[in-house]
């Protein structure tokens, strides 16, 4: 059966290859009788991965240990949901699972109306990229990252999954980060097909894609978010995001795809950056396989990395090969619109000021990222750079951004402020809130600034959603929606970073610490194995009284887990939508005294909301919107 498994990976190697090859072939002759031959290529590739997955899902569940891999990611003990996300727990599956999800938007896209709108020359350019994203997955998953390798003599039971992926984020937040790089292929492949080929019967790609484009990027913002609340339940330290080298890799796809879909409406409208859309969209869809580079080619140092496992040269050869095509393709004179683009007092200057605010800001991470790589080529020690330096560099950006959001709604297309009023308003809850802010005791500048901004483009959004012409046209509601939840985002991490505080204290039965507006004490403390032995646990039962009345009772575990040798925390929270109590059980001392951390952390929760909205949002804006060309109309509104 794994032999057959591997064999559909082969034969999805040699499809996905000749599907491309002929594609060229086809382009160079000038002909396309073949293009349905490479859509049949794409159907067997996908059903390849789709059935190959099914394989490996299927001895992870019945737990057949002969496959290396579902040994070394499982065990007996370990209960059906966590086996499911042991597909996605090592490099051979997570590569697997990837491609899985690249095959099933290719063949979901195939059968869409839009796709037969395309003329057939973009068609075959669109295969000609996407199958060659197809044959390099599959030759990662022939040639070094191979999921069916067998072991003999079998073994009695597997080595089990690793105690930090014993998590619900675990079959949450890698599916969805997949998704959003998965989805993301189709209008990449697109945007390079179009800037090679651009029929006049045709609309834009993006229109064409505009569904993949704003789902892949909801569930990469889900997935960001999930990931986030994930750090801050599991590992026990009370943060949310450490500019981890892999949590950075995540994020600069999420900001280029976020700057494509700001630019994306100037050529909506007016036909205006052309070339820039296709060099984002397409450098958005390359920072995924360099985000996979980060964590499988130990390039830096992570908690999150596989390993090198042989895949990292072959994925850097493919993202500096897909960077010049990317760069190539842009470079494609085009027709744009025959009107400049407009300064900086206007909404579409606003707009571009964004949009190359973001790319600045992923820059800035990818540099900073690669800063160990950088000076160890350089012959100086290699030292990666602290929280502190991406916190004083990009919050401020996203601070300018925050200011950009809450004023570029009332801009005028051509200049000019469209509701003088309104964008008054907008102006006056920002400084009220400056104002306000400080005497309430908000002193430190970035913090005070971030939170009145943000305030004030809540404020701003408001007034947009308020609007009629807003609420009854479903992709300007989703939009508000989406940037009302990033403020709210800005606002959690304005107050929950800076505020929060901290203490480790050690308590006997009784004993108190007071933490931000609570006292918590310590009532009981246990001892106790999990129902399948799988790890022993230390319980503290702590209770919550704020102002002298009991709000709370919060049980944290310290967690040993025998079989890995390796401790976890289980951390507890009191939620609220002010400031959120959190316990970390650090251990014992003395025998009868609990070690623990504990902390306050002020609006934390708002992140999370935030996040909900802004990947639920743009489901609102998934009704296609053409372009001029294709609609013969520039005046909707974006």
């Amino acid at each position: 059966m794994y032999l057959a498994a591997y064999i559909l990976l082969l034969l999805a190697l040699l499809c996905a290859l000749g599907g491309t090859g002929m594609g060229v072939a086809q382009l160079w002759q000038g002909r396309d009788a073949d293009l349905g031959w490479l859509e049949r290529a794409n159907l067997v590739t996908a059903g390849c991965f789709v059935v190959s997955s099914g394989i490996l899902m299927y001895a992870l569940i019945t737990g057949d240990f002969s496959l290396e891999y579902v040994a070394n990611y499982t065990d007996s003990l370990l209960s059906l949901f966590y086996k499911i996300t042991a597909f996605w727990a090592g490099q051979a599956g997570s590569l697997l699972f990837w491609a899985l999800m690249v095959a099933l938007c290719g063949l979901i896209f195939q059968f869409t109306p839009s796709y037969k709108t395309l003329e057939r020359e973009t068609r075959l350019w669109y295969w000609v990229f996407y199958l060659s994203i197809m044959a390099f997955f599959a030759l990662l998953l022939t040639a070094w990252s191979n999921p069916f390798l067998q072991i003999s003599p079998t073994p009695p039971d597997g080595r089990g999954m690793n105690p930090m992926l014993q998590n619900p984020g675990m079959i949450i937040h890698p599916p969805l980060l997949f998704l959003g790089y998965g989805g993301f292929v189709i209008p990449g492949c697109l945007a390079l097909a179009q800037a090679m080929h651009r029929g006049e019967s045709e609309a834009s790609w993006l229109d064409v894609a505009r569904p993949f484009t704003l789902t892949a990027w909801l569930f990469l913002t889900a997935g960001i978010v999930i990931g986030g609340w994930w750090a801050y339940m599991e590992l026990g330290w009370g943060g949310y995001w450490a500019w981890d080298p892999v949590e950075n890799a995540s994020l600069i796809p999420w900001l280029l795809g976020t700057a494509a879909i700001h630019t994306g409406l100037l050529q909506t409208r007016r036909d205006k950056l052309l070339r820039v859309n296709t060099f984002l969209m397409a450098l958005t869809t390359v920072s995924a396989f360099f985000a996979t580079y980060l964590v499988r080619g130990n390039v830096v140092q992570s908690v999150h990395v596989f390993g090198e496992g042989g895949v990292g040269p072959a994925l850097l050869f493919f993202v500096l090969g897909s960077f010049v095509v990317v760069l190539l393709a842009a470079l494609r004179p085009v027709r744009e619109g025959a009107e400049a683009l407009g300064g900086l007092e206007t909404r579409e200057g606003f707009l571009v000021l964004t949009a190359w605010m973001l790319v600045a800001i992923s820059l800035v991470i990818l540099v900073a990222t690669l800063w160990p790589v950088i000076t160890e080529t350089f012959g100086k020690t290699s030292s990666g750079l602290s929280q502190g330096f991406y916190n004083r560099v990009c919050l401020p950006l996203f601070t300018v951004v925050m200011a950009l959001l809450a004023l570029c709604p009332w801009l005028g297309w051509k200049g000019g402020l469209r509701s003088w009023p309104k964008a008054g308003g907008v102006a006056g809850v920002f400084v009220i809130s400056l104002a306000g802010l400080w005497l309430s005791g908000v002193r430190d500048a970035l913090p005070l600034m971030a939170a009145s901004l943000s305030i004030a483009a809540l404020a701003s959004m408001v007034l947009v959603i308020a609007e009629k012409s807003t609420r009854t046209n479903g992709p300007s509601l989703g939009a508000a929606l989406t940037h009302f939840g990033l403020g709210l985002i800005a606002l959690g991490i304005a107050f929950s970073g800076p505020y929060a505080s901290s203490r480790e204290v050690t308590l006997a039965k009784g004993e108190s610490v007071e933490i931000g507006p609570y006292t918590a004490t310590l009532d009981e403390l246990y001892e106790g194995s999990s129902p399948n032995g799988a790890y022993d646990f230390l319980e503290a039962e702590i209770r919550l009284t704020r102002n002298g009345d009991n709000v709370a009772v919060v049980s944290p575990q310290y967690r040993v887990y025998s079989r890995f040798n390796q401790n976890s925390f289980e951390a507890a929270t009191h939620p609220s939508l002010g400031t959120e109590f959190y316990a970390t059980l650090l251990g014992l001392e003395n025998g009868n005294k609990a070690v623990i951390h504990v902390s306050a952390h002020p609006l934390v929760n708002w992140l999370w909301i935030g996040g909900t909205i802004m990947t639920l949002a743009p489901l609102l804006g998934l009704r296609r919107r053409f372009s001029r060309k294709s609609s013969g109309d520039s005046s909707g509104r974006a």
